[in-house]
């Protein structure tokens, strides 16, 4: 290979990483700024995908700019000029002549050097607006704000991906034709509001908590960045019970990183778990946090949800998890959410308490719903239960469907391991 021909693969290399950056770390960031004015949110994340590609077009070749962000930002403000110049020719003009004259005194204004604000929270209140359909609140957060794609999203919230980019879409019409500002509302509408802009915050955290040694590129960082998140609104809203209860869930599960992997790789799961591994630090953090909220007399789902976190953490200090107190906590999460993963969970907290057939009378009551029949974990504790009153065969039955779903191999191998003692068991009773 010439020398040129390395140089050219390294400027390409070198232009791709600095790409992958940027979209990893300000893409709904850029999102927002877009949209601020426009309101066009589907145009925004259009114009910002146009300099993306123009930036692994340029950067190989003039090289990557000092500030990648605001060269994208340029980019992209110039298509969306562009696009509104297209609509002024297409449609009635008046629609689009204050619109273009704003995006091109933004272009102008702009340099290039200017920090560029940070408005992702302004375009997360925007993106749960009560004029948007409920189901679709958090899923466009997820969209608008962190770039996720529609299957992911989909796999998240337990729908077709077919029908979750529909949603999308009609969503985003929605705020451009509505006209719907992106800005943090005035205090009295913050609630009706505040339920979608937490549950995309933890459905981020989520996404990063699956990858949990960071092998995935998209999902790096996603749970720093939901915990971030969730900073941000505590920040806005310092008395909101649920934004208090929301990052105390986050910083408990959080404080379990470094036990969840031996230093191998191999899948630890909570009950075997070394406390000595569990940041104490960090849940001390969390149980302050949960303290403040239950000071405001409101009990809500993240709320609840840290409590049973908090319940598990008693290990620590040398005791067992609280399986009572935690049964009535999802006995309460249940009839506040009427959650399928809610009622799960009660099952095997129902299990330590009273038995493993109490545990699966509970997950024979949720067997006809069909959010479950495809969720590794439903299959993975009946495989767990059943195991544990004999049922060898619907044991390794449950065993062999959690681990066909289950994208993790580190899980996967785990469970492969519960199923193979399953079988042995069997074979010698047999």
């Amino acid at each position: 290979m010439s020398i040129d021909t390395n140089a050219n693969v390294n400027a390409a290399s070198a232009a791709a990483r600095a790409a992958q950056t940027a979209a990893r770390d300000s893409y709904g960031k850029l999102v927002a700024v877009l949209a601020s004015r426009s309101r066009d949110v589907a145009g925004a994340e259009d114009a910002l995908a146009d300099a993306f590609a123009a930036a692994l077009a340029d950067w190989p070749r003039i090289g990557v700019p000092r500030t990648p962000d605001a060269w994208l930002l340029t980019v992209a403000r110039r298509r969306m000029v562009d696009a509104a110049r297209r609509r002024c020719r297409e449609a009635e003009a008046s629609q689009y002549l204050q619109w273009l004259a704003d995006l091109e005194a933004d272009c102008n204004a702009d340099d290039g050097t200017a920090g560029i604000p940070d408005e992702r929270l302004q375009l997360m209140f925007a993106c749960a607006h009560p004029a948007l359909e409920r189901s679709v609140r958090a899923p466009l957060v997820l969209q608008a704000v962190l770039g996720f794609d529609a299957a992911t999203i989909a796999s998240a919230f337990l729908v077709a991906p077919s029908t979750m980019s529909q949603r999308l879409v009609r969503a985003k019409n929605k705020i451009r034709e509505a006209g719907i500002a992106l800005g943090v509302p005035e205090r009295g509408q913050l609630p009706e509001r505040l339920d979608a802009v937490l549950d995309a915050i933890y459905a981020v955290y989520s996404e990063g908590w699956s990858d949990p040694t960071g092998s995935d590129a998209r999902r790096r960082n996603l749970a720093d960045e939901g915990i971030w998140l969730g900073r941000l609104v505590v920040s806005l809203l310092p008395d909101e019970p649920e934004a208090l209860g929301l990052l105390a869930l986050m910083l408990h599960t959080h404080a379990r990183c470094a036990a969840r992997r031996t230093t191998d790789g191999v899948y630890v799961p909570l009950s075997e778990q070394d406390v000595a591994l569990w940041d104490g630090a960090t849940i001390d953090e969390a149980e302050a946090l949960l303290s403040r909220a239950s000071r405001a007399g409101r009990v809500g789902r993240y709320q609840l949800e840290a409590a049973v976190q908090s319940a598990h953490a008693v290990r620590r200090h040398g005791g067992a998890s609280d399986w009572r107190a935690i049964v009535q906590l999802y006995d309460v999460l249940c009839s506040l959410s009427g959650s399928p993963v809610a009622a799960l969970n009660r099952a095997v907290a129902l299990a330590e308490t009273a038995g493993a057939a109490a545990g699966l009378a509970a997950l024979d009551a949720l067997s006809h719903d069909a959010r479950l029949a495809e969720y590794q974990p439903y299959w993975a504790v009946r495989a767990e239960l059943s195991a544990r009153i004999g049922a060898w065969q619907a044991s390794s039955d449950a065993y062999r469907l959690a681990i066909g779903l289950e994208p993790d191999p580190a899980v996967r191998r785990f469970l492969q391991l519960r199923a193979d003692a399953v079988v042995a068991r069997d074979n010698t009773v047999g």
